[in-house]
């Protein structure tokens, strides 16, 4: 049986999702709570991997047992054996041709981000900071120019691992409650701190640093030094992966909209 898992988690804690010898990942404490529970060991895949900081909302990972459970039973137990910042949101068994992450038509991230002369306290480690005063329109304006599909290697780490720089981003949104500004990006996939340095250029550009158009001379410039510097990870979230509707797959977990 194939048994899919949504999993949210802070990610202060972790050194990212990928398994480490560190045994300080969100794949360690998820593998080494699932054992517990199935008394063997389980190898999970995950949609996205998230790296050090990086929070998940809804990160969907799978593996095959061949123990007959209720499929509820892995919400249940699972999160019974897991630290409290790690929990499963839910579960579904799917047939054997599904796969968390080549199944996925798009991922989807949100950046959050506190604008404020004083730094964040109460939620240190969930929100970035800009403390100069953020223009929404010029922001909005720059990021219409990064939908659609382009080569993204401007915003692209040295250690990013992908055959192809060229992605397809199908959406940006940018929103403001209060003091927190949310930033949705929605795209087939993502390169290795991709959204970070896009944020480093957004954040950049509210600040009236630059003017909109200078991020289609860091997207047509193809060289990362061009760019930004990669922002802070302290305030982004994995929302997780779209699925076609006959997998069964969950779209979201309620913390979704509970974000700023």
């Amino acid at each position: 049986m194939r048994v899919v898992l949504g999993i949210s988690y802070n990610g202060q804690a972790y050194q990212g999702w990928q398994s480490q010898t560190s045994g300080q990942t969100v794949q360690d404490h998820l593998e080494a709570a699932l054992g517990k529970l199935a008394a063997q060991r389980v190898s999970t895949l995950c949609a996205g991997r998230t790296d050090s900081g990086v929070h998940a909302l809804m990160q969907v990972v799978h593996f095959d047992t061949e123990l007959q459970r209720d499929i509820h039973s892995w919400v249940r137990g699972t999160n019974a054996c897991l630290p409290r910042d790690i929990a499963v949101q839910w579960s579904v068994a799917t047939p054997d041709t599904f796969h968390c992450r080549a199944s996925a038509t798009s991922r989807r991230y949100a950046y959050v981000l506190l604008e404020s002369p004083v730094r964040p306290s109460v939620d240190t480690g969930r929100v970035g900071w800009a403390f100069r005063p953020l223009d929404g329109d010029a922001m909005r304006q720059a990021a219409s120019h990064l939908v659609g599909e382009h080569d993204f290697t401007s915003f692209r780490a040295s250690q990013c691992q992908a055959l192809s720089p060229v992605k397809n981003m199908l959406s940006i949104a940018i929103s403001q409650r209060g003091a927190y500004w949310r930033i949705e990006f929605e795209a087939n996939a993502f390169l290795h701190h991709m959204i970070r340095n896009i944020m480093g250029c957004l954040v950049q550009i509210g600040q009236g640093r630059y003017r909109p158009e200078w991020i289609l001379e860091v997207l047509a410039a193809r060289d990362r030094k061009v760019a930004a510097p990669t922002f802070s990870p302290d305030g982004l979230y994995f929302l997780g992966p779209r699925y076609p509707a006959h997998w069964g797959i969950p779209d979201r977990t309620p913390a979704y909209d509970g974000l700023p």
